[in-house]
């Protein structure tokens, strides 16, 4: 069971605050702070430049992020998020690499104790456009030699693009709903995404299979400026190999710990505005991981989570939000999280 960090959580923000939030200005320096049983106690830092490619479009951002832990696991990278053209356009791409001690305390539920290490490199890269009202269509490719549970490492970003750590080259294709009001910092609207990746020994892989996604949001204001927030997310897989399966992918547990060929999740989030830009969070969800839907019936196949946390919104402009979470999970799984941006 992982232990929660000692500092308190609302210290590191205010630490963390004067760095980054006077005059608006367009860069961003944030320390990142997780603990967790797969990489023990994770502290490193995230920083960034925020500006708006023209004034009709959201702020794009380009970043670089390195961390440690005390696991003598590091990792490290670059990222950008960009939208030009008014938002017809949008790409997403990053680039990570680094070292990875695994230490699993209950691998796939067998009870056994597995440790890995494993050197990370990995690539993603994902471009839309607008090709109708709120409807984006648009391919993505995928590269990667890390083994399971990279969606984590990149603070969430490989999350993405679905990569899920196995020798592999994928390509595919992405269908998008946009109707948020922000997309860093939704206070209302809705997002859809349906994407696919073909991973092929043709392009490099070790195996060919595929890879479906979907993921729904909701958004509902209330009250003096609180939000309801609810996600449905779902990865589907079709002839993968078990370093392909879908992973858990709900706070408080370890990416890659249990998995199997297809996953789903619920996930709802109050999130209360307290006092000008500082918040809080409560938040509940319960996954499934199974080969046939049916079996989410049965209370092994579902794993349940919630916790709470406080958040800081560093940018207003931009809707860049700092948060500390603490999650619980089932058995002995739990974790505590400072880091950038929402959940979802």
């Amino acid at each position: 069971m992982s232990q929660l960090f000692q500092i308190p959580a609302l210290s590191i923000l205010l630490l963390a605050s004067p760095l980054i939030t006077a005059q608006e200005s367009p860069w961003l320096l944030i320390p990142t702070v997780s603990n967790d049983p797969k990489l023990g106690f994770k502290g490193g830092v995230m920083g960034g430049h925020l500006r708006k490619l023209d004034a009709e479009s959201n702020y794009s951002m380009i970043g670089a992020f390195a961390n440690y832990s005390n696991t003598d696991s590091y990792t490290g990278g670059i990222f950008s998020s960009l939208y030009w053209d008014a938002n017809r356009n949008q790409l997403k791409a990053g680039i990570v690499g680094g070292k990875i001690n695994n230490d699993y305390d209950d691998y796939l539920g067998s009870g056994q104790s597995v440790k890995t290490e494993d050197n990370l490199k990995g690539i993603f890269f994902r471009y839309s456009r607008l090709v109708y009202p709120n409807w984006y269509l648009g391919f993505q490719a995928v590269s990667s030699n890390y083994a399971i549970g990279a969606e984590d490492i990149s603070e969430g970003l490989m999350e993405q693009v679905g990569l899920t750590g196995f020798d592999s080259n994928g390509l595919g294709l992405v269908l998008e709903y946009e109707q948020r009001d922000d997309v860093r910092n939704t206070t209302k609207g809705q997002y859809f995404i349906l994407n696919n990746i073909a991973y092929r020994e043709g392009l490099g892989g070790d195996e060919s299979f595929d890879v479906l996604q979907g993921d729904y949001r909701y958004f509902l204001p209330f009250g003096e400026g609180h939000v309801f927030a609810l996600q449905a997310k779902g990865r589907w897989t079709d002839d993968a190999p078990q370093s392909g399966y879908s992973s858990l992918q709900l706070r408080g547990y370890t990416r890659g710990n249990y998995l199997d060929k297809n996953y789903t999740h619920l996930d709802m989030e109050a999130r209360i505005k307290l006092h000008e830009r500082w918040g809080a969070t409560v938040f509940a969800g319960v996954g499934c991981l199974y080969e046939s839907f049916s079996e989410c019936d049965r209370g092994e196949y579902l794993y349940p989570s919630g916790g709470a946390g406080i958040t800081y919104l560093l940018k207003p402009k931009a809707g860049l939000v700092m948060k500390a979470e603490y999650a619980v999970g089932e058995d002995d799984n739990s974790a505590f999280y400072i880091k950038l941006g929402q959940e979802f």
